[in-house]
Protein backbone atom coordinates (compact mmCIF):
# COMPACT_ATOMS: atom_id res chain seq x y z
CA UNK A 1 0.00 0.00 0.00
CA UNK A 2 1.02 3.63 -0.78
CA UNK A 3 0.43 5.96 1.77
CA UNK A 4 -0.14 9.76 1.29
CA UNK A 5 -0.76 12.61 3.33
CA UNK A 6 -2.20 15.58 2.31
CA UNK A 7 -4.20 19.27 2.88
CA UNK A 8 -7.67 19.81 0.86
CA UNK A 9 -10.05 22.25 2.21
CA UNK A 10 -8.03 23.71 4.63
CA UNK A 11 -8.03 20.11 6.39
CA UNK A 12 -5.15 17.57 6.95
CA UNK A 13 -5.81 13.82 5.52
CA UNK A 14 -3.95 10.45 5.49
CA UNK A 15 -4.96 8.02 3.11
CA UNK A 16 -4.49 5.64 0.22
CA UNK A 17 -3.13 6.66 -3.05
CA UNK A 18 -5.16 4.44 -5.88
CA UNK A 19 -3.36 2.50 -8.37
CA UNK A 20 -3.50 4.15 -11.15
CA UNK A 21 -2.34 7.72 -8.85
CA UNK A 22 -5.29 10.01 -10.08
CA UNK A 23 -7.60 9.86 -6.08
CA UNK A 24 -7.06 9.08 -3.11
CA UNK A 25 -8.87 6.82 -0.40
CA UNK A 26 -9.09 8.69 2.84
CA UNK A 27 -8.39 6.95 6.59
CA UNK A 28 -11.46 8.06 8.77
CA UNK A 29 -9.15 8.62 11.67
CA UNK A 30 -11.22 10.10 14.50
CA UNK A 31 -8.82 9.35 17.34
CA UNK A 32 -5.49 10.14 15.95
CA UNK A 33 -4.14 13.62 14.63
CA UNK A 34 -4.16 13.58 10.73
CA UNK A 35 -1.47 16.26 11.36
CA UNK A 36 1.14 14.09 11.89
CA UNK A 37 0.96 12.32 8.98
CA UNK A 38 1.20 8.35 8.53
CA UNK A 39 3.25 8.68 12.25
CA UNK A 40 0.45 7.35 13.71
CA UNK A 41 -0.66 4.88 12.05
CA UNK A 42 3.07 3.31 11.84
CA UNK A 43 2.88 3.42 15.96
CA UNK A 44 -0.45 1.67 15.75
CA UNK A 45 0.88 -0.86 13.52
CA UNK A 46 3.98 -1.72 15.72
CA UNK A 47 1.36 -2.01 18.58
CA UNK A 48 -0.31 -4.98 16.91
CA UNK A 49 -2.43 -2.82 14.82
CA UNK A 50 -3.75 -3.37 11.02
CA UNK A 51 -3.61 -0.30 7.95
CA UNK A 52 -6.85 0.93 7.61
CA UNK A 53 -9.01 0.22 4.86
CA UNK A 54 -9.38 3.59 2.39
CA UNK A 55 -12.96 4.80 1.72
CA UNK A 56 -13.36 3.80 -2.03
CA UNK A 57 -16.45 5.39 -1.98
CA UNK A 58 -15.03 8.51 -1.43
CA UNK A 59 -11.80 9.31 -3.68
CA UNK A 60 -10.23 12.39 -3.44
CA UNK A 61 -8.74 13.56 -6.70
CA UNK A 62 -5.19 14.23 -6.71
CA UNK A 63 -5.96 17.59 -8.06
CA UNK A 64 -7.92 18.41 -5.38
CA UNK A 65 -5.16 18.09 -2.94
CA UNK A 66 -1.44 19.56 -1.67
CA UNK A 67 0.68 17.27 -1.04
CA UNK A 68 2.66 16.99 2.75
CA UNK A 69 5.51 14.85 3.50
CA UNK A 70 4.46 11.60 4.77
CA UNK A 71 5.95 12.22 8.14
CA UNK A 72 5.81 16.09 8.26
CA UNK A 73 8.02 16.21 11.29
CA UNK A 74 9.82 13.12 12.54
CA UNK A 75 10.02 12.81 16.24
CA UNK A 76 14.23 13.34 15.82
CA UNK A 77 16.62 13.44 13.65
CA UNK A 78 16.36 11.64 10.42
CA UNK A 79 19.55 9.43 10.13
CA UNK A 80 21.89 9.35 7.05
CA UNK A 81 23.90 7.57 5.77
CA UNK A 82 27.56 8.89 3.91
CA UNK A 83 29.42 7.63 0.91
CA UNK A 84 26.98 4.38 0.72
CA UNK A 85 27.60 3.59 -3.31
CA UNK A 86 31.09 2.57 -4.39
CA UNK A 87 31.22 4.99 -7.24
CA UNK A 88 30.15 8.13 -5.14
CA UNK A 89 32.61 7.15 -2.27
CA UNK A 90 35.22 7.31 -4.84
CA UNK A 91 33.48 10.50 -6.87
CA UNK A 92 33.24 12.25 -2.80
CA UNK A 93 36.82 11.08 -2.26
CA UNK A 94 38.22 13.09 -5.29
CA UNK A 95 35.75 16.28 -4.66
CA UNK A 96 37.83 17.95 -1.76
CA UNK A 97 34.93 18.23 0.52
CA UNK A 98 35.42 14.45 2.31
CA UNK A 99 36.77 15.01 5.80
CA UNK A 100 36.76 11.09 6.06
CA UNK A 101 38.71 10.72 2.64
CA UNK A 102 42.40 10.11 4.86
CA UNK A 103 40.90 7.29 5.71
CA UNK A 104 40.27 5.56 2.22
CA UNK A 105 37.41 6.51 -0.15
CA UNK A 106 35.02 3.29 0.59
CA UNK A 107 34.91 3.21 4.23
CA UNK A 108 34.94 0.51 6.49
CA UNK A 109 32.02 0.92 7.90
CA UNK A 110 28.93 2.92 7.60
CA UNK A 111 29.64 6.64 8.03
CA UNK A 112 26.52 7.99 9.80
CA UNK A 113 25.32 11.46 10.34
CA UNK A 114 21.78 13.45 10.79
CA UNK A 115 19.69 16.05 9.27
CA UNK A 116 17.09 17.83 11.54
CA UNK A 117 13.44 17.02 11.83
CA UNK A 118 12.30 21.14 10.67
CA UNK A 119 14.52 20.64 7.42
CA UNK A 120 11.94 18.29 5.82
CA UNK A 121 9.49 19.64 3.06
CA UNK A 122 6.86 17.86 1.12
CA UNK A 123 6.67 16.71 -2.88
CA UNK A 124 6.01 19.73 -4.84
CA UNK A 125 7.06 22.76 -2.44
CA UNK A 126 10.28 24.55 -2.87
CA UNK A 127 13.78 24.28 -1.94
CA UNK A 128 14.95 27.69 -1.01
CA UNK A 129 18.39 28.71 -1.90
CA UNK A 130 19.51 31.61 0.08
CA UNK A 131 22.45 33.06 -1.13
CA UNK A 132 23.73 34.61 1.72
CA UNK A 133 24.30 31.59 3.11
CA UNK A 134 25.64 29.09 0.45
CA UNK A 135 26.70 29.15 -3.01
CA UNK A 136 26.89 25.70 -3.21
CA UNK A 137 23.88 23.82 -3.28
CA UNK A 138 23.81 19.98 -4.57
CA UNK A 139 21.20 17.07 -4.92
CA UNK A 140 21.31 13.73 -3.62
CA UNK A 141 17.91 10.96 -4.62
CA UNK A 142 18.05 8.55 -1.90
CA UNK A 143 15.80 5.21 -0.54
CA UNK A 144 14.69 6.54 3.01
CA UNK A 145 13.71 3.45 5.71
CA UNK A 146 10.65 4.00 7.87
CA UNK A 147 11.20 2.17 10.65
CA UNK A 148 8.08 0.13 12.20
CA UNK A 149 8.94 -2.46 15.09
CA UNK A 150 11.23 -0.23 17.52
CA UNK A 151 13.99 -1.99 19.04
CA UNK A 152 17.57 -1.89 20.41
CA UNK A 153 20.08 -4.53 19.58
CA UNK A 154 18.82 -5.77 16.54
CA UNK A 155 20.40 -8.55 14.39
CA UNK A 156 21.29 -8.19 10.70
CA UNK A 157 19.34 -11.15 10.21
CA UNK A 158 16.25 -9.82 11.78
CA UNK A 159 16.61 -6.32 10.81
CA UNK A 160 13.87 -6.30 7.89
CA UNK A 161 10.95 -7.47 9.91
CA UNK A 162 11.67 -4.16 11.91
CA UNK A 163 11.14 -1.80 8.63
CA UNK A 164 7.59 -0.54 8.14
CA UNK A 165 8.46 0.63 4.73
CA UNK A 166 10.18 3.03 2.79
CA UNK A 167 9.60 7.19 1.13
CA UNK A 168 12.26 8.97 -0.93
CA UNK A 169 14.39 11.26 0.08
CA UNK A 170 16.59 14.23 -1.52
CA UNK A 171 19.44 14.89 0.65
CA UNK A 172 20.20 17.89 -0.12
CA UNK A 173 23.81 19.64 0.90
CA UNK A 174 25.17 22.67 1.21
CA UNK A 175 28.80 21.82 -0.31
CA UNK A 176 30.55 24.77 1.19
CA UNK A 177 28.99 24.55 4.49
CA UNK A 178 30.28 20.85 4.67
CA UNK A 179 33.39 21.82 3.93
CA UNK A 180 33.96 25.04 6.15
CA UNK A 181 32.45 23.07 8.93
CA UNK A 182 34.33 19.37 8.26
CA UNK A 183 31.05 18.11 9.40
CA UNK A 184 27.99 17.37 7.79
CA UNK A 185 24.88 18.53 10.40
CA UNK A 186 24.68 21.98 9.22
CA UNK A 187 25.03 22.04 5.34
CA UNK A 188 22.82 19.25 5.30
CA UNK A 189 20.07 20.92 7.97
CA UNK A 190 19.06 24.30 6.18
CA UNK A 191 15.43 25.10 6.07
CA UNK A 192 13.96 22.71 3.47
CA UNK A 193 17.00 21.09 2.53
CA UNK A 194 15.25 17.46 3.08
CA UNK A 195 12.57 16.84 0.43
CA UNK A 196 10.44 13.52 1.39
CA UNK A 197 7.49 11.94 -0.32
CA UNK A 198 5.26 11.84 -2.09
CA UNK A 199 4.38 8.69 -0.59
CA UNK A 200 5.00 6.18 1.96
CA UNK A 201 5.64 2.72 0.39
CA UNK A 202 4.42 -0.19 2.79
CA UNK A 203 7.68 -2.76 3.11
CA UNK A 204 5.83 -5.11 0.26
CA UNK A 205 5.78 -2.13 -2.40
CA UNK A 206 9.52 -2.88 -2.97
CA UNK A 207 11.51 -4.94 -4.46
CA UNK A 208 15.20 -4.39 -2.93
CA UNK A 209 17.00 -6.89 -5.40
CA UNK A 210 15.75 -4.74 -8.46
CA UNK A 211 14.99 -1.83 -7.58
CA UNK A 212 16.30 1.26 -9.02
CA UNK A 213 17.48 5.02 -7.58
CA UNK A 214 17.20 8.10 -10.37
CA UNK A 215 17.55 11.62 -10.44
CA UNK A 216 16.97 14.01 -13.13
CA UNK A 217 18.37 17.61 -12.85
CA UNK A 218 15.82 19.76 -15.26
CA UNK A 219 15.51 16.50 -17.22
CA UNK A 220 18.76 15.35 -17.62
CA UNK A 221 19.47 12.03 -15.82
CA UNK A 222 22.26 12.58 -12.95
CA UNK A 223 22.36 9.60 -10.93
CA UNK A 224 21.19 5.69 -11.60
CA UNK A 225 22.00 2.79 -9.56
CA UNK A 226 20.05 -0.06 -8.27
CA UNK A 227 19.90 -0.87 -4.25
CA UNK A 228 22.31 -3.89 -4.44
CA UNK A 229 24.77 -1.49 -4.95
CA UNK A 230 24.73 -0.54 -1.82
CA UNK A 231 27.76 -0.91 0.13
CA UNK A 232 26.12 -1.62 3.50
CA UNK A 233 22.79 -2.69 2.99
CA UNK A 234 19.83 -1.97 5.02
CA UNK A 235 19.74 -4.45 6.91
CA UNK A 236 23.07 -4.09 8.48
CA UNK A 237 22.29 -0.07 9.03
CA UNK A 238 19.45 -1.07 11.31
CA UNK A 239 21.73 -2.95 12.69
CA UNK A 240 24.83 -1.02 12.77
CA UNK A 241 21.90 2.10 14.53
CA UNK A 242 20.37 -0.11 16.83
CA UNK A 243 23.50 -1.90 18.55
CA UNK A 244 23.56 0.84 20.73
CA UNK A 245 20.84 3.33 19.86
CA UNK A 246 17.21 2.39 20.55
CA UNK A 247 14.94 2.86 17.01
CA UNK A 248 12.07 3.65 17.53
CA UNK A 249 8.93 3.73 14.92
CA UNK A 250 8.53 6.11 12.58
CA UNK A 251 12.17 7.00 12.48
CA UNK A 252 13.57 7.70 9.16
CA UNK A 253 16.80 6.08 7.79
CA UNK A 254 18.12 7.48 4.67
CA UNK A 255 20.53 4.87 3.26
CA UNK A 256 22.77 7.23 0.71
CA UNK A 257 23.08 8.40 -3.19
CA UNK A 258 24.46 7.08 -5.97
CA UNK A 259 27.03 8.56 -8.02
CA UNK A 260 26.15 11.38 -10.16
CA UNK A 261 25.57 14.40 -7.65
CA UNK A 262 27.01 18.08 -9.00
CA UNK A 263 30.20 18.12 -6.54
CA UNK A 264 31.43 14.76 -8.72
CA UNK A 265 31.74 16.49 -12.21
CA UNK A 266 34.27 19.12 -12.99
CA UNK A 267 33.26 21.85 -12.35
CA UNK A 268 30.42 20.96 -10.14
CA UNK A 269 27.33 21.15 -11.32
CA UNK A 270 25.28 22.85 -8.18
CA UNK A 271 21.79 23.90 -8.44
CA UNK A 272 20.72 27.28 -9.28
CA UNK A 273 16.64 29.25 -8.77
CA UNK A 274 14.93 27.71 -11.31
CA UNK A 275 15.94 24.22 -11.27
CA UNK A 276 13.53 21.63 -11.09
CA UNK A 277 14.81 17.86 -9.53
CA UNK A 278 13.21 15.08 -9.44
CA UNK A 279 13.97 11.69 -7.92
CA UNK A 280 12.28 8.53 -8.97
CA UNK A 281 12.47 4.62 -7.10
CA UNK A 282 10.80 1.71 -8.53
CA UNK A 283 8.04 0.75 -6.21
CA UNK A 284 7.66 4.06 -4.59
CA UNK A 285 7.18 6.86 -7.14
CA UNK A 286 8.62 10.84 -8.08
CA UNK A 287 9.54 13.12 -5.70
CA UNK A 288 9.73 16.42 -7.59
CA UNK A 289 10.85 20.34 -6.37
CA UNK A 290 11.92 23.16 -7.48
CA UNK A 291 14.48 25.67 -6.16
CA UNK A 292 14.45 29.09 -5.51
CA UNK A 293 16.05 31.76 -4.33
CA UNK A 294 15.46 33.03 -1.01
CA UNK A 295 15.29 36.86 -0.36
CA UNK A 296 17.83 38.14 2.69
CA UNK A 297 15.74 38.41 5.73
CA UNK A 298 15.58 38.63 8.91
CA UNK A 299 12.85 35.63 10.26
CA UNK A 300 10.84 35.45 13.64
CA UNK A 301 9.51 31.66 14.70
Amino acid sequence: MKLVAYWTGGKAGVGELAPDGNAIYPFSLPTIDPGEGVLPIIRACADGGELPAGDRDNPVSIGQVTFRAPIPQPRRNIFCVGKNYFDHAHEFARSGFDSSAASGAVPEAPIIFSKVPECVVAHGEDVRIDAAVTQAVDYEAELAVIIGRGGRGISREQALDHVWGYTIVNDVTARDLQGRHKQWLIGKSLDTFCPMGPVAATADELDLETARVRCWVNGELRQEATLPQLIFDIPTLISTLSSGITLYPGDVIATGTPAGVGIGFTPPRYLNPGDEVVVEIDGIGQLRNRFIATPVTEEAV
